[in-house]
């Protein structure tokens, strides 16, 4: 299909990065349309690690275009490092990567503000990886951020860093933080124009052009449902859209192009972070599958919470996103489980509830109804198609697809790119 939009179903860390990696085969451009350096894509090639940040998961295909999106918030040093660590490896960029002329700046300035603002007196913590997300986004709804077209203009530039810098400060002085010293910042981000103004494009003309030369699109989610600010466990959510829809105001694209929605799931749950998580296993069952899937954070390295499938989390999501099929990772690190659970509904409160709620408290509450599943205990990894597959591990994904709406089209049972393969 000419156009797709994938997205995470779950709280994030669903293996996004690895299932773009693989549907670019034949894919000419990817258009990544939310978030920022809070987020990353691990992908494994041969002996190579890659973790991707900012850069859509699609430059490491040599005739792919990588789009960062309008609806992103970048931050210009994180993305220069990320453009120096691919070159270094021999990956071409320049040639192939272009960022949104609208797409909003992320400075030293929102890491400061973001990390005071998650130390609370009173306990009260978000759990943000302290990148300076928030505040960016907060700049842009505030009118006051600094976007990537101004990076093509220095005077411009320059009277805005200034500006904005000058109002961090004073917020900083009157709340006794360190400031941030601003001819020594200027400096470093005169420096990174020299690389990044080059890139930036009106990334909306690119994206319909190639549209309409015909060419395949994937257009590249970050985190997960359960983190969009409006359908997630708000106020422990990310501060953009992550859902599908999301897409067409930070991608660029007409609701009406869109061919197909894939949605990412584990083959059972993580969270990082704080939060609402019915279906955490706590102790050294929860521990064991944080090791067997070396669960541990791509951008901060903190340690995921685990858990089992939750239905109901996953079937909103599926409804909200219009997801058509699911794209389903880590199905190998429940191999050597005896007996698997599903969550199929909540009891909050005495209730039998089978969609997810919208107030927080009521899912703090929830105690999750499980369905058993038999095991497989055998090994998934060498499987290359579904008629490989353990009959068990095909009658647990079976369920899942039943339980949740949508089915079942890609399969991952390892961390390389050959262990992956579509369902027919």
């Amino acid at each position: 299909m000419a156009v797709t939009v994938l997205v995470g179903v779950q709280w994030g860390d669903e293996g996004k990065g690895k299932v773009i990696d693989v549907m670019t085969e034949n894919v000419d451009a990817v258009v990544r349309f939310q978030g920022g350096n809070n987020a990353g894509h691990t992908i494994h090639i041969g002996d190579h690690k890659y973790v991707l940040h900012l850069i859509p998961s699609g430059i490491l295909r040599e005739n792919t275009t990588c789009i960062i999106g309008n609806g992103m918030v970048v931050n210009p040093f994180g993305l220069l490092e990320e453009i120096e660590l691919l070159e270094s490896k021999g990956i071409s960029i320049r040639n192939r990567l272009q960022v949104s002329t609208r797409a909003h700046l992320v400075f030293r300035h929102h890491e400061i503000i973001d990390g005071w603002r998650d130390t609370s007196d009173d306990g009260y913590v978000i759990g943000t990886t302290r990148r300076g997300i928030g505040p960016a986004y907060a700049d842009k709804a505030n009118r006051s951020g600094i976007r990537a077209v101004d990076l093509t203009k220095k005077d411009v530039l320059q009277n805005k860093f200034s500006a904005q810098v000058d109002y961090y400060n004073r917020l900083f002085t009157a709340n006794g933080l360190d400031t941030v010293e601003f001819e020594s910042e200027w400096e470093k981000l005169l420096a990174a124009t020299e690389v990044l103004a080059p890139l930036v494009a009106d990334t909306v003309l690119t994206v319909n052009r190639l549209r309409q030369e015909g060419k395949v699109l994937l257009f590249e989610g970050a985190q997960g449902m359960g983190l969009d600010i409006d359908y997630g466990t708000y106020p422990f959510v990310t501060s953009s859209n992550t859902t599908a829809g999301a897409a067409c105001t930070g991608g660029g694209i007409a609701p009406k192009h869109i061919d197909r929605v894939v949605g990412v799931v584990k083959a059972y749950t993580t969270r990082v972070g704080e939060g609402p998580f019915p279906t955490e296993i706590c102790g050294g069952d929860g521990e064991a599958l944080r090791e067997r899937g070396d669960e541990y954070g791509a951008t901060t390295g903190r340690p995921r919470r685990c858990g089992w499938f939750d239905a109901v989390a996953c079937r909103y999501a599926v409804m909200v996103n219009g997801i058509d099929t699911l794209a389903v990772t880590k199905l190998d690190v429940l191999d050597e489980s005896a007996m698997l659970k599903i969550c199929t509904a909540y009891n909050v409160d005495g209730r039998i509830v089978e969609e997810m709620p919208s107030d927080i408290t009521e899912i703090s509450r929830a105690i999750p109804v499980y369905e058993n599943v038999p095991g497989w205990q055998t090994s998934t990894s060498d499987s290359s198609s579904w008629e490989q597959m353990p009959e068990n591990a095909k009658s647990y994904l079976e369920r899942v697809s039943e339980l949740v709406g949508a089915g079942i089209g890609i399969v991952s049972t390892g961390p390389e790119r050959d262990q992956t393969f579509f369902v027919d």
